[in-house]
């Protein structure tokens, strides 16, 4: 039997797990009738989200972003904290489907009553994210979650995307791996408002006291303003310690923001850029729905091949054509 809009809602809002898990379902269908019951949905329990914390979690593989994370979301979740992990994986080439699997490497926190873990496929759209991530984050606020975390894919991609749709940006290191190197690229130096050095620990704890200082150095080339600065922190998800400083940190940070009126501008820019965003998807899936388009796609690229015309020039003739037509 198919739910009816005011079961969604309702379930939703009472932050029951698996009907939250249905309604993310309906928004990364490419099914319009899907699309268009999960835009009911969210137009239904809007007035219920952006009370949260949004945090993106990011790092090259092996860094230990689910270790983290686990570790992470154990201190919330005792702490009576309601906590969501979006994990957004790398999609299979051949299924389309997440690859790494995140929520069985959270065999711990995934047993939690306090957490609700969504893995979910980036299916091509760049940035370190899946395409519908933001109308995920707004489900889970409606469902009651109070941090939301976006564990990116990292995989040396662009992660603006992820900054753009969060309230920090994290970027994991671990030492001994030239991680610390990272720090001198300008680009992540200009995301991250939080550095944190993961496995300090053992062997590799004086490693990662070493790395911690090559970070700061970096940031001191890249960031001029002091005030601007990320702080640097030493974890260990192993013995659990530096995880009750960053989620300090990160509190210390958001208030201080909220205080200067920069949390909530951050996240009226970020609405801006979502809604210049999807006007652009609808324009390619309004021209790519053409009944012609297929057909001159096809002439344009044979008349690319033999001519050698520029491909700019002749995308824009194409699309000039379709849009004289629609």
């Amino acid at each position: 039997m198919t739910a009816t809009l005011e079961e969604y809602v309702r379930e939703i809002q009472s932050g029951s797990r698996p009907w939250l898990a249905r309604a993310i379902t309906l928004t990364e269908s490419t099914r319009s009738d899907h699309r268009d019951q999960a835009e009911e949905i969210l137009a239904k329990v809007l007035s219920q989200t952006g009370n949260s914390i949004r945090l993106a979690i990011s790092g090259p593989p092996g860094v230990g972003k689910s270790s983290f994370i686990e570790s992470f979301g154990l201190a919330l979740t005792r702490a009576g904290k309601k906590i969501a992990v979006l994990a957004i994986d790398p999609s299979s080439p051949l299924t389309g489907g997440s690859i790494l699997g995140d929520k069985t490497r959270m065999e711990e926190l995934a047993k939690s009553d306090h957490c609700f873990i969504r893995p979910s496929p980036t299916s091509g759209a760049l940035g370190g994210v899946a395409r519908h991530t933001r109308e995920t984050i707004l489900l889970c606020e409606a469902a009651g979650f109070e941090i939301i975390l976006v564990e990116t894919v990292g995989i040396g991609q662009s992660e603006i995307m992820a900054a753009s749709m969060t309230d920090l940006f994290i970027q994991l290191h671990q030492p001994l791996s030239g991680d610390e190197l990272q720090g001198i690229k300008k680009g992540v130096m200009e995301l991250a408002d939080l550095l944190i050095i993961t496995k300090a620990d053992g062997e590799t704890k004086k490693a990662a006291e070493l790395a911690k200082n090559d970070l700061l150095r970096a940031i001191s080339l890249t960031r001029t303003d002091e005030d601007t600065r990320p702080d640097v922190l030493l974890t260990s998800a192993h013995q659990g310690t530096g995880i009750h400083e960053a989620w300090t940190t990160i509190q210390a940070i958001v208030a201080k923001r909220k205080q200067l009126s920069l949390f909530s501008e951050k996240r009226h820019r970020q609405t801006r850029d979502w809604l210049t965003q999807e006007i652009s998807n609808e324009l390619e899936s309004l021209l790519k729905s053409h009944p012609r388009f297929d057909d001159l796609l096809e002439q344009t690229y044979l008349k690319v091949d033999k001519s050698g015309e520029h491909c700019g020039r002749a995308a824009r003739t194409l699309v000039q054509s379709l849009l004289k037509k629609i």
